[in-house]
């Protein structure tokens, strides 16, 4: 263990010369000769000879070295003191503290111990530097096993400038591993990963291990460094390592959310390779992986062939099925694990109503989150109530969602406040919008999206100074929106893009490509949708301006990458807009391709022109301003071809796009139905 603190085995560095033999006692002395024969012993014989289950056993064990004066020594104290510390009773940590201070001369591995019992589960960690200040008081000097425990307490009290003050290079301990991972941890623990990447350039090839690796994949995962975090794990593996099962976790939640399926489908086959079999926590990461990735039948799979499901598994299924609009099939997953007699917890059903609320199920909802409270006696926090006023809202029943909002037992919180003003933005209603904001004002807790959804209202009704005035608002308090971007993965690696990028070195390919999948559009009779754009140009440039997306520059380069008839995966941190909602629906059915898409709020699966969202998300807009910037939908689009309601259907079912298909059914090359001509082809082959 680290610290040295299991006696068996920890305190053979520090045993002191056992004593010479007492001279021959009195039949009546035979008890205090047999206790001062195990204390001569070496303290792991010491420490099976004194079995202690409870701390009274302690308190017995402790008055019997008190009557034969041996409680002032360490040598002889020392089993008492660790497991006292160490084992978690109830007063156990209390008592651990009066037997040492009842020690003559504590030396280091008693302060050791003392302090790992403070830092376990975040008991004391304060105490923990208390200690070891006293410890350099006391003039005893520290060992490779303190420091650890230390920068331990640091990272739970998020102590940055502490920990950096442990005098770690000064007493000579930057080179021994123990140390070093520990610092890399704390520095990932305390927020800093630049900080936690130079210990570890600092530590030489040959004394990193593989927990040198997961310290640093876990700092990047905490930071949501993903990219970085793959990159880490992928020269891990390279260096011939052999991930733990930190790493592998980290991995799997930097795939999760970077949306990268292949890396992640090639973790989990690596697992079955080398696992006979896979532990709960490894299974559940499994879970959210595929999920967020878009394959919620893997997730399932993995699921369901889950031995051991705990609240957390259920939570990552229920969460992947919300997430693809499946609000029936979280309600099954509900009354499962209610049938296998685990009782569901709040993020459970946060995860619950959410699905209800992406699905449009509002009777179901509403009855979930009666049974929330009346049936499994869980408390709603602000996250549900959020979720409620979004499923209300969503609904049309804004006065029921704002009033929901006044009745809250904890006040009014900003998650839900920020739920109505996205309906606002869906319904189109500024002055509830216009309240909500300033609501979040109150609050403390605006952000940029905040202002540019209401600016963007303001510039749809051509209020251009109100518009203008929210946006140096916004500027003024140093908000400012997350750019936006479309990321698409090809042959493990993650290609990101922003509007108009001219970045990516093929990019020459990807603009003819995208000028190729326009020309075959626009010969289908389409014609982009301008009406999103809410700046004040001419039509020339809001054409521009969504000619090249991100998301369908995204979209151009994964057809031009990735085989025929293999799926095309995007994650983009706007909302799905309506223009590329269409434009996708096309696509699919044009070039025979699944087009998967991760919005910021859920999947997008667009198979033979149609979407699984059935038209639930069709109102959701999104411009490339900022990740932040959505708008609502505007009337029905006139134009010759394809309308909206052709894009997506609204029924219960998804159904093809209806539109003049005559030049699609047989083309000169005798290519079939649903297929580029010959040409296009070339390009995405």
């Amino acid at each position: 263990m680290v610290g040295g603190l299991v006696l068996s085995q920890a305190q053979s560095h520090q045993v002191a010369a056992p004593r010479t033999a007492a001279p021959a006692p009195l039949p009546a002395q035979a008890l205090e000769k047999r206790l001062r024969e195990q204390a001569a012993a070496p303290c792991g014989t010491a420490a099976t000879a004194v079995s202690v289950r409870s701390v009274d056993d302690v308190r017995k064990a402790h008055a019997r070295h008190i009557k034969l004066g041996l409680d002032r020594s360490p040598r002889h104290a020392r089993p008492l003191l660790a497991a006292c510390a160490l084992s978690g009773w109830p007063g156990g940590t209390e008592l651990a503290a009066s037997i040492f201070d009842s020690l003559d001369e504590p030396e280091a591995f008693d302060y050791n111990t003392l302090m790992r019992g403070h830092v376990s589960g975040g008991r004391d960690p304060a105490a923990a530097l208390r200690l070891y200040a006293d410890m350099l008081g006391a003039g005893v000097e520290p060992d490779n096993y303190t420091f650890p425990f230390v920068l331990k307490a640091c990272a739970q009290l998020a102590a940055l400038q502490e920990g950096r003050q442990a005098h770690i290079v000064k007493l000579g301990f930057q080179h021994d591993e123990h140390v070093q991972n520990s610092l890399i941890s704390f520095y990932g623990k305390c927020g800093e990963p630049t900080m936690a990447r130079r210990a570890f350039d600092r530590t030489e090839a040959g004394e990193r291990t593989a927990a040198s690796w997961s310290a640093l994949l876990a700092a990047y995962t905490r930071a949501g460094l993903w990219g970085e975090c793959l990159e880490s794990f992928g020269a891990m593996v390279r260096e011939g390592w052999r991930p733990d099962e930190s790493s592998m976790v980290s991995a799997l939640s930097a795939c999760a959310h970077l949306g990268a399926y292949d890396v992640g489908r090639s973790i989990h086959c690596a697992l079955l390779r080398n696992a006979a079999r896979l532990n709960t926590i490894m299974e559940t990461s499994l879970v959210d992986m595929y999920a967020k990735c878009g394959c919620i039948e893997k997730a399932a799979a993995v699921f369901d062939a889950m031995g051991g499901k705990n609240a957390w598994a259920y939570s990552a299924m229920v969460s992947g099925l919300a997430l693809h609009g499946d609000g029936r099939g979280a309600l099954q997953v509900l009354d499962a694990m209610v049938r296998e007699g685990h009782a569901p917890d709040a993020a459970v059903y946060v995860g619950v109503l959410n699905a209800c609320s992406r699905a449009g199920l509002l009777e179901d909802g509403l009855r979930c989150f009666d049974r929330m409270r009346l049936e499994h006696k869980v408390a709603p926090n602000a996250q549900h109530y959020g979720c409620m006023v979004d499923l209300m809202a969503r609904a049309g029943r804004l006065g029921d969602a704002r009033a929901l909002i006044g009745s809250m037992p904890t006040g009014p919180r900003d998650t839900a406040w920020r739920s109505l003003l996205n309906a606002c933005r869906i319904h189109g209603d500024l002055g509830l919008a216009e309240h909500a904001l300033q609501e979040l004002r109150r609050l403390g807790a605006a952000n940029a999206g905040d202002f540019v959804i209401v600016a963007g209202m303001h510039a749809r009704a051509r209020n251009w100074d109100a518009a203008a005035a929210l946006r140096t608002e916004a500027s003024d308090r140093g908000l400012a929106p997350c750019p936006g971007f479309s990321a698409v993965e090809v042959r493990g690696e993650v290609h990101r893009f922003v509007s108009q990028d001219m970045s990516h070195p093929r990019r020459r390919d990807i603009y003819e490509m995208l000028h190729q999948m326009e020309w075959q559009l626009r010969f289908e009779g389409y014609e982009p949708d301008t009406s999103e754009v809410a700046l004040a140009v001419g039509e020339e440039e809001k054409r521009r301006v969504v000619a090249a997306h991100s998301q369908k520059l995204a979209m151009a380069f994964g057809l031009l990458s990735t085989p025929e008839g293999a799926p095309v995966r995007i994650v983009t941190n706007l909302r799905m807009s309506k223009e590329c909602h269409a434009y996708s629906a096309l696509i699919s059915e044009i070039f025979g391709r699944e087009i998967v898409v991760r919005d910021r709020s859920r999947f997008h699966w667009f198979r033979r022109g149609a979407c699984t969202c059935r038209g639930h998300c069709k109102k959701k807009k999104a411009t490339e301003k900022g990740a932040e910037e959505e708008m609502p939908i505007p009337k029905k689009n006139k134009k010759k071809g394809v309308t909206q309601q052709g894009a997506t259907t609204t029924s219960s079912s998804p159904g093809p796009v209806t539109r003049k298909r005559a030049a699609m059914s047989s083309t000169q090359d005798g290519t079939p139905s649903g297929t580029p001509s010959r040409s296009k082809r070339k390009l995405v082959a």
